[in-house]
């Protein structure tokens, strides 16, 4: 399954997801709010740049942390 995430918000409760958390939750939140803040940062400095930046998570490791909050992929 393949998803373009290009927004903050989705980048990041896309990542999270997998540690099955509650929004409301405080690290949940202050985990959000540090991610936030360096995706908005590369953001502005792409724009300052004018130059597009791919980030290519498939050469990472897959880690399965919570198979459920993914559906068993």
């Amino acid at each position: 399954m393949s998803q373009t995430l290009d927004r903050p918000k989705e980048i990041i409760e896309f990542c999270l997801k997998p540690l099955d958390l509650p929004k409301d939750d405080a690290t949940y939140q202050e985990v959000f709010r540090r991610l936030e803040h360096v995706i908005r940062t590369y953001q502005v400095q792409m724009v300052k740049a004018k130059a597009p930046t791919a980030v290519d998570f498939s050469a990472m490791r897959t880690i399965t942390i919570n198979e459920d909050a993914h559906g068993h992929d």
